[in-house]
């Protein structure tokens, strides 16, 4: 159902196509003091997506935080879409969430009814997730956001981070890409209500069963694909590990509407900010439309993992994700480090 108040009307951004750009957040972020804890194997130093703190030998917490304004008008659907985005995060580390706080801001025309909804979306999918929310915090501001800060637990030596893939290993995607082209579409009255329900299926399906699955093998590194897109995250995954990353572009899935959108020009902003931040790091092979380079570039948000795991399991991996009904395909592969972080392939 759809509420009076239209939500994504209430925000000048949607969803993850929100986020600060990776080049300037990293800006925004240096010469912290900052205390050390040998504890603390995972920080902020390598834009991980979750911090990661040894507790004893068999358990670690894991902590992370993500909200955004709406990317729908279904309130319901809004929180639902809000709480698996910020789950997925701890699912990227490996981990296993448990608890959660909302983050809300509610704005003077968003009525009580539409506020209950979000949070019982948010609500719904951290119970499916197995996770408890505990209370948050709310104010008052001039457009609505929704999230959850997320407190889950990892074995330490079973962590996952963006960091560390290997040359030979070969890189795994469990959702196709294209929404924000589609989500963008959709605000110009360009999308079919039929292809924007697969949309809102797929940003509201949590990344538990691609989780479960991928912890069975030996995977070495791990990003969920949210608004830095693709590339941005295949980047930071490729600099933080000191290796090049081989995307092969004919192997991505995405949705064919967003590619009919993009050879239109239809490419929401956040997109130009993840190419602002990654480009000069991309090797693009010839034959390779721009169209194409775009949906690599399209900020996603509750987007699949990206995960690189031996080429040896890749196959058995992949045969098990679609066993599970996690939609998934083999994008790439990981070798020793070359002039550029990422070669797009035909």
């Amino acid at each position: 159902m759809e509420t009076e108040v239209k939500l994504t009307k209430l925000a000048s951004c949607a969803g993850c196509g929100a986020k600060v750009g990776a080049g300037t957040l990293s800006r925004l972020l240096e010469g912290f003091q900052s205390h050390s804890d040998p504890r603390l194997i995972v920080g902020y130093d390598k834009s991980d997506d979750a911090s990661v703190y040894v507790l004893d030998e068999h358990s670690a917490l894991v902590q992370t935080t993500d909200f955004f304004p709406p990317i729908v008008d279904d309130p319901f659907l809004y929180g639902s879409i809000a709480a698996a985005n910020a789950l997925s995060d701890v699912y990227a580390m490996g981990g296993e969430p448990k608890l959660a706080l909302n983050i809300l801001c509610v704005t003077e025309k968003m009525d009580a009814h539409t506020v209950q909804e979000i949070l019982r979306g948010g609500y719904a999918k951290a119970y499916e997730a197995g996770a408890i929310i505990t209370g948050g915090h709310t104010i008052q501001g001039a457009e609505p956001i929704y999230g959850l800060a997320v407190s889950g637990f990892v074995h330490p030596k079973r962590v996952l981070t963006n960091s560390g893939a290997q040359p030979g290993d070969v890189l795994l995607l469990t959702k196709p890409l294209g929404v924000g082209i589609l989500t963008t579409a959709h605000k110009a009255g360009l999308a079919e209500k039929t292809v924007m329900q697969r949309i809102y299926d797929q940003m509201a399906a949590l990344n538990r069963s691609a989780r479960d699955v991928m912890v069975r093998f030996s995977a070495h590194s791990c990003t969920d694909v949210t608004g830095f897109a693709l590339l941005g995250h295949s980047y930071e995954m490729a600099q933080g590990s000191g290796v090049t990353i081989h995307i092969t572009v004919g192997t991505v899935p995405f949705h064919p509407e967003a590619l009919e959108l993009a050879e239109m020009g239809l490419i929401p902003a956040g997109a130009y900010r993840n190419r602002s931040f990654a480009e000069a790091g991309i090797s693009v092979q010839s034959g390779i439309s721009r169209a194409m380079q775009d949906i690599l570039y399209d900020p996603q948000t509750s987007g699949g993992l990206l995960f690189a795991l031996p080429e040896s399991e890749g196959e058995a991996c992949l045969r098990a994700l679609r066993d599970a009904g996690v939609t998934a395909a083999a994008v790439g592969y990981v070798t020793e480090p070359g002039e550029n972080e990422i070669i797009l392939e035909k």
